[in-house]
């Protein structure tokens, strides 16, 4: 390390503090989501409505990052996008308790999405800043486990919640102005401590240039990522599932906490083994967890607790690892621009996805389950051609 160049310490620093912040904030937000389709039931949704309030929220967060990933990049304020994304993303979330039909609460629910999209992509490139120095895979991992303690905590605290007060979802829903608040104000320390991303990676900022190499590979990935998307279920519409299938409605966030908590520990794992031996950590991961359909919508209760399981693991690729390869494939000046991209092809996906799902399951919930399998299946392939795409070009280690 040179002189002046990036600090090992204050990369790690700077990622654990982001992790704070993802933690508090996933207490807020995934305690929601844990509940959301059971709240759009009760509010008298259709399955049809509720698969596409979860696609339309996915789809606008994904899209809107085409917009804050470049204007974040051109201008170089990071902090002031992910300030702004955090405001959005959390606050949306307690105003729930004031929704009072399931149009409301259904703009919420994609106005939060919004808010995560703002965010996502300047608060990513910093991270992979930082990733320069402790490997991509790690950096994106260790927050991603951070942010998964947070995801564990929420839906947790909101099931026992409504164990003890069975159908009070509006109250639980105003109590997550506590993490809320929370995560704000880290947030805002955050911004002190590191007020301009290079900290992350040094004075000098990024000391590798990325590596621009192997294109056939990286439109294969888009390719996967993509199949991934179209494919997984969202668990707004397994909650809605079991809520209609007659399951104690604390029960639902419960196993919500549980998927974040495999999710957590995957994404570690597999960060971990990105590092070492690039997208095929990936491959592994994801497909166990094409079981996870099956398992949620046609068995029972014991075996729905597997498919969570599985559905974590494939939640763990998908949200802290996924970006690694992006910044491990391009150059440290384009990734947030790229990142944007990438995260709204994705969610151009999972929104299709979402309402075909949605649609198929109030028409025959076993032809859903076969088709969301059957695309998954279909990804897993493609990252499998990516993956030894960059091994045979020689960019992943063998």
């Amino acid at each position: 390390m040179t002189p002046g160049g990036p600090s090992r310490r204050a990369a790690l620093h700077f990622v654990v503090v982001i992790g704070l912040v993802s933690l508090f904030g996933d207490m807020t937000h995934e305690a929601a989501k844990g509940v959301n389709g059971a709240f759009l039931a009760q509010l008298g949704a259709s399955g049809a409505v509720v698969a596409s309030v979860a696609g339309i929220g996915e789809l606008a967060g994904y899209l809107v990052r085409l917009w804050s990933g470049p204007a974040a990049g051109r201008s170089g304020r990071y902090w002031t996008w992910t300030v702004i994304g955090y405001l959005v993303n959390l606050l949306a979330v307690p105003a729930l308790a004031l929704a009072g039909s399931w149009p409301v609460a259904a703009g919420l629910i994609v106005l939060e999405r919004v808010g995560k999209g703002l965010r996502n992509p300047p608060r990513d490139t910093m991270i992979s800043f930082a990733g320069n120095v402790l490997g991509q895979g790690w950096a994106f991992a260790l927050r991603e486990a951070l942010d998964q303690a947070g995801a564990v905590i929420g839906p947790l605290a909101v099931g026992l919640y409504l164990l003890a007060r069975p159908g009070e979802l509006t109250d639980a829903y105003a109590w997550l102005l506590v993490p809320t608040v929370l995560a704000l104000a880290v947030l805002l320390v955050a911004r002190h401590v590191f007020p301009a991303p290079g900290q992350a990676s040094g004075p000098a900022g990024p000391t590798t240039s990325g590596d621009p190499g192997d294109p056939r590979a990286r439109r294969l990935y888009l390719v996967a990522v993509c199949l991934t998307g179209l494919g997984y279920v969202d668990f707004t519409l397994v909650a809605f599932h079991l809520a209609r299938r007659g399951e104690p409605l604390g029960t639902i966030p419960l196993l919500y906490a549980l998927a974040m908590g495999v999710s957590g520990l995957c994404g570690l794992a597999v960060g971990r083994a990105f590092d070492r031996v690039g997208l095929r950590a990936l491959v592994v991961a994801l497909v166990p967890a094409i079981g996870a359909t099956p398992l949620l919508f046609l068995a029972g209760l014991p075996e729905a607790v597997g498919g969570v399981v599985l559905w974590g693991i494939g939640l763990g690729v998908q949200d802290s690892v996924m970006s690694a390869p992006i910044a491990a494939m391009v150059r440290p000046a384009d990734r947030s621009r790229i990142t944007g991209y990438y995260s709204a092809t994705y969610g151009t996906a999972w929104f299709a996805g979402s309402v075909a799902l949605g649609v198929l399951y109030d028409r025959s919930v076993p032809l859903m389950v076969a088709v969301s399998a059957a695309v998954q299946l279909a990804g897993a392939v493609v990252l499998a051609r990516a993956a030894r795409s960059r091994r045979a070009s020689g960019h992943d280690s063998p």
